[in-house]
């Protein structure tokens, strides 16, 4: 019996996730990754060091994988045309991706399809910036480089005309975008396949810590269930008019006024879906690998009321081995996943899960694993 081979571009932990997922299936992985240290080649059996930015590399790489996927966006969108022009199966494939790759190019097809986002558009330089800040009532606006940001990084709180300059020096286009009262961030995580069937998972509360995902709560407490509807069907509508295949995680901003709001789109697994992996019959990753095989997708339903994934960043406490005694004796119901990445500063090297009846125990349990582990909790 032959099962397929699927190729995934990147190797950090979502692509580690993601080959995880695939085991049970036996599924074949095989991993363009940087360097032999990142953490899916640490795991994968089949792994080619290259260059993703380098289309002979990626040609290379392409022969004899079934379908090729991502763990990144920043495969440059001239070499995914040619190699769609190969005959490769990407998916999602690059007309979808350029989506997730140019904030500019997203924040056109939303207004286009009629999807609601804050008021936006292109600025040249810093007077535009300013100009465009008058035209949505004055400052505080939101500047960011329409590619190459993630966890905060090339996004900026701009607050006076003097402040919008650095966002220009990137040597990419610059989007403004005007600064949303909201209450909360929510996203909306879908998986749909080649064939069209598509899969909604409970929308979360996504809780940002100086512009990195602190913690997800799943379901998002307290959400009408009109609005969290609403927002499984707005994402459910992108996938299917941006041509998407495979997850897609839609990021919202809950306004004030009630309205929800699209701030961001990845087209691969997403931070606010690692909660699937212990609290959905079926993962986000899980499900990525049965759509990118156009497999029958699993079920997404939560397997208790509540889930909460708190992520470990890397603090001064390098031995996190050593705190799992405290963890797992502490909350045997704990789940730990570590991505095999050095520990430092800031950097997500790992995730825990809990989940329960009771909302306020679960998130106490994933905050003292998370803070155990990180050093910032000793007792």
């Amino acid at each position: 019996m032959t099962f397929p081979v699927v190729g995934m571009v990147g190797g950090g932990q979502l692509a580690r996730m993601t080959h995880e997922a695939g085991i049970p299936l036996g599924i074949k992985f095989k991993l363009l990754s940087d360097t032999p240290q990142d953490s899916a080649a640490q795991v994968v059996s089949e792994v080619v060091i290259g260059d993703y930015r380098d289309l002979d590399t990626l040609r290379d790489f392409a022969r004899g994988c079934d379908v090729i996927t991502f763990d990144h966006e920043h495969v440059p969108a001239e070499h995914l045309a040619a190699l769609e022009a190969d005959g490769v199966v990407i998916r999602p494939g690059r007309e979808a991706l350029v989506h997730a790759q140019d904030k500019g190019v997203m924040r056109a097809k939303l207004d286009e399809i009629g999807a609601p986002s804050p008021r936006h558009r292109i600025v040249a330089d810093p007077a535009d910036a300013a100009a465009f800040a008058d035209e949505v009532g004055g400052f505080p606006i939101i500047l960011k480089t329409v590619s190459g940001g993630y966890d905060g990084k090339g996004v900026w709180f701009v607050r006076t005309p003097e402040d919008a300059r650095d966002p220009f020096l990137a040597g990419v286009r610059v989007l403004a975008e005007e600064k949303v009262d909201f209450v909360r961030e929510l996203a909306a995580n879908i998986v749909r396949s080649p064939h069209g069937q598509a899969v909604a998972y409970p929308v979360v509360e996504s809780r940002q810590v100086d512009g990195v995902c602190d913690t997800v709560i799943a379901p998002a407490p307290d959400l009408d269930d009109e609005l969290a509807g609403q927002a499984q069907e707005l994402a459910l509508r992108i996938a299917k008019e941006l041509g998407v295949v495979g997850h897609l995680a839609v990021e919202l901003f809950q306004t004030t006024d009630g309205r929800i709001l699209v701030n961001e789109l990845a087209m691969r697994p997403h931070n606010s879906g690692h909660w699937t992996q212990d609290g959905a019959v079926t993962s986000q990753f899980a499900n990525h690998v049965r759509a990118v095989l156009d497999l029958p997708l699993g079920d997404p339903r939560p397997r208790a009321p509540w889930t909460v994934m708190c992520n470990v960043l890397g603090g001064d406490y390098p031995d996190m081995y050593s705190a799992y005694l405290h963890c797992m004796a502490r909350d045997p119901q704990l789940k730990i996943h570590m991505y095999g990445k050095d520990v430092k500063p800031g950097r997500k090297v790992g995730h825990v899960n809990t989940y329960g009846d009771d909302l306020d125990d679960v998130l106490e349990r994933a905050r003292h694993a998370a803070g155990y582990l990180r050093g910032t909790i000793t007792e």
